[in-house]
C-alpha cells in the first residue's frame, strides 16, 4: 500500500464520520448530492480521491460550518501529493524508473521543466547520464544497472523528436557548472545543449546567478501538461496533482522564465561556459 493510498483511506474515513454524525445513510447523502451511491462508497472507502468540488458539495449537503469545509479542502490538497521514496523506486535498480518516464512523456503534449542542480535528463548525453547514474547507484545502494538506465534515458529522449510535443527547459547557471562528471564530459554536455537549442519544439533558457528573482530557486520541478508536477527531494519523489498547486508552479515557472536568458542570449551564455571549461581543461 502506498503512502498516497494510506492518506486517501484516512480521508475517506473522515468523510464517513461526518455523514454518520449528520445521521444520513450513504444512499441518502448520494440523493442529496445527485451522485450514484457507489461514488459515496468509493470516496468513503478510499477507492477514489475526492476533488475539491466533491468535498465542498459533501460539506454543504451536511450543512457543515464554512471553517470545516475549508479545513477539509486544505487537507485534501495535502493528500493529493503522492510520495514515493527513492529507496522503494530503486530497490530493483535505476532503469525501471527511467522506463516509467518513457510512458509518462509519451502521454503528454507539453512539458515545462526547471532544473537547479543538474542538466535535465531529457537533454543529457549518454556519458553525462552514466556519471549521474553511477552516483545515484552508490548513494542509494541500488543494484548496479547503470548501463540499462542509460539506455532507457536515451530512449526517453526520443520524445524530443516528435514535433507535436512542446518542451520548455529552464536551467540555472549553477546546474550548468555543477561538476557531476569530469570536465571533458561536461564540455561535451554543454555542446549537446547548444545543438538541441536549435530544435523548433524545444526552448532552452538559462537563469544566470545574477538574475533578479521573485522567489529563490529552492528546488527543481517538472510540469506535465497541466495535470501533474514532479519534484525530486533527496529521499523521495513528490507527485502533485491538485489543480491549484499545479497552477502555482506554473506561475512560478513563468516568473523564472521571464527572468532568464532565451534564444541567442542563452546560446551565447552556454557557449561562453563551454569555452571557459575548455580553457580550464587545456590548462
Amino acid at each position: 500500500m502506498t503512502e498516497h493510498h494510506d492518506g486517501r483511506s484516512g480521508f475517506g474515513i473522515r468523510l464517513r464520520q461526518l455523514r454518520e454524525e449528520a445521521e444520513l445513510s450513504g444512499k441518502e447523502l448520494a440523493e442529496r448530492l445527485g451522485w450514484p451511491a457507489s461514488k459515496v462508497s468509493r470516496l468513503e472507502n478510499g477507492r477514489q480521491t475526492a476533488s475539491a468540488d466533491d468535498v465542498r458539495a459533501w460539506a454543504t449537503a451536511l450543512s457543515a460550518p464554512t471553517e470545516l469545509r475549508d479545513e477539509l479542502v486544505s487537507d485534501l490538497r495535502s493528500l493529493r501529493v503522492e510520495y514515493a521514496t527513492w529507496r522503494r523506486q530503486y530497490r530493483s535498480g535505476l532503469a525501471p524508473r527511467q522506463r516509467a518516464g518513457v510512458v509518462l512523456e509519451d502521454s503528454i503534449t507539453r512539458l515545462r521543466a526547471v532544473e537547479t542542480a543538474i542538466v535535465p535528463g531529457l537533454l543529457q548525453t549518454a556519458e553525462y547520464a552514466r556519471h549521474v547514474f553511477q552516483g545515484l547507484s552508490e548513494l542509494y545502494r541500488s543494484p548496479n544497472d547503470v548501463e540499462d538506465a542509460v539506455r532507457s534515458r536515451m530512449r526517453r529522449q526520443e520524445a524530443l523528436y516528435q514535433p507535436e510535443r512542446q518542451f520548455k527547459f529552464l536551467v540555472t547557471e549553477a546546474a550548468l557548472r555543477a561538476r557531476l562528471c569530469p570536465p571533458p564530459v561536461l564540455r561535451a554536455q554543454l555542446d549537446r545543449l547548444l545543438a538541441l537549442s536549435g530544435m523548433e519544439n524545444v526552448e532552452l533558457s538559462v537563469l544566470p546567478a545574477t538574475a533578479q528573482l521573485l522567489k529563490a530557486t529552492s528546488h527543481g520541478f517538472w510540469i506535465f501538461d497541466d495535470s501533474l508536477v514532479l519534484i525530486e527531494t533527496i529521499n523521495a519523489e513528490l507527485a502533485i496533482r491538485d489543480r491549484e498547486d499545479i497552477a502555482l508552479y506554473a506561475r512560478l515557472f513563468d516568473t523564472y522564465w521571464d527572468a532568464a536568458s532565451h534564444g541567442q542570449r542563452a546560446f551565447d551564455f552556454i557557449a561562453t561556459l563551454a569555452l571557459e571549461l575548455g580553457d580550464s581543461v587545456a590548462n
